[in-house]
């Protein structure tokens, strides 16, 4: 089958294209016909060899984690999905989901209605943006900044959390204010005088969930007068702040919420921003750009 695989730690262009044996599902493992694959940022982390320590990577390595498409095969044990099935999830290490094929041993149902694409675009930012929220314990009445509102993380975050009753302030360019104000929040721009601008409207912060990596601590810690209630899925600079860094794990992984992710993003309930599609070949450049953080939404790969 054809994959993307790198053979080195480096930047985008250490992936290319190779064909790789065809992968046979283990216990309690399904076979995927991936139809997309979502891009993350932690993909170029890996890819970059930045995440050693957390996240050994034994090289060839095929990247990905977000996978949706269509059941082809499944091993022994697996009582809940059958061959032809379409599901979306996340792949099993060591290989990922860009590739033709993917194994996985946690897939929630795609409903009707909703696409590939789109599916592709939940698993890693939904149980995120979950985990940030549980976190910092955000409850109605409350008031929470959001940072990186417009990004694929930062815009289930907001839903979320309007969901649950809060006030949401969403961090976000100028050219995103109007979607994050789409999504529930009150946009706010990035920039000097964010503290001010905010006080201005809202002086008291009780939660910020920083999902875009941008220098944003400083303001974060200034609006909450300490570091509690502050937590960070992206900025390095958490530890010596003082500031909780929270990356998730497949422990963390719930195919009974990305189910109701996935039906609720079928219903019209909560909005799936897809910022772009790329064929396999193109892996590089979407890495490229979700790294860049810029990204309106989640980039997706299709084989």
């Amino acid at each position: 089958m054809k994959a993307i695989t790198f053979d080195t730690f480096g930047g985008p262009e250490v992936l290319h294209v190779a064909d790789v044996p065809m992968p046979d599902p283990g216990p309690r493992q399904v076979r995927i016909r991936v139809h997309a694959s979502g891009v993350n940022p932690v993909d170029a982390t890996i890819r970059s060899g930045a995440m050693q320590a957390l996240i050994p990577t034994t090289l060839p390595a095929i990247p990905g984690i977000d996978v949706a498409g269509v059941v082809d095969a499944v091993g022994e044990a697996v009582t809940d999905v059958a061959v032809g099935e379409p599901v979306v999830g996340w792949a099993d290490a060591p290989a990922g989901s860009y590739a033709e094929y993917a194994l996985s041993s946690h897939v929630a149902p795609i409903p009707t209605g909703l696409s590939f694409a789109d599916a592709a675009t939940l698993p890693t930012a939904g149980e995120t943006a979950r985990r940030g929220l549980d976190l910092l314990g955000v409850r109605a009445g409350e008031t929470v900044v959001i940072h990186g509102a417009s990004g694929s993380v930062g815009a289930i975050a907001v839903q979320l959390a309007v969901a649950r009753g809060a006030t949401v302030i969403g961090t976000a360019s100028e050219d995103n204010q109007d979607y994050v104000r789409s999504l529930g929040a009150v946009p706010m721009p990035y920039g000097e005088g964010l503290v001010d601008r905010i006080r201005a409207s809202f002086p008291q912060v009780d939660a910020v969930f920083d999902a875009a990596g941008k220098g944003a601590l400083p303001d974060s810690i200034a609006l909450r007068g300490g570091t509690d209630r502050i937590v960070t899925i992206a900025d390095p600079a958490a530890r010596e702040l003082g500031v909780t860094f929270s990356a998730g794990t497949p422990k963390d992984w719930s195919t009974d919420d990305l189910a109701g992710l996935a039906e609720q993003a079928a219903r019209g309930e909560l909005t799936t921003a897809v910022a772009g599609t790329y064929p396999l070949e193109r892996a590089a450049e979407a890495q490229r750009l979700s790294q860049g953080r810029h990204a309106h939404g989640k980039l997706v790969l299709i084989p």
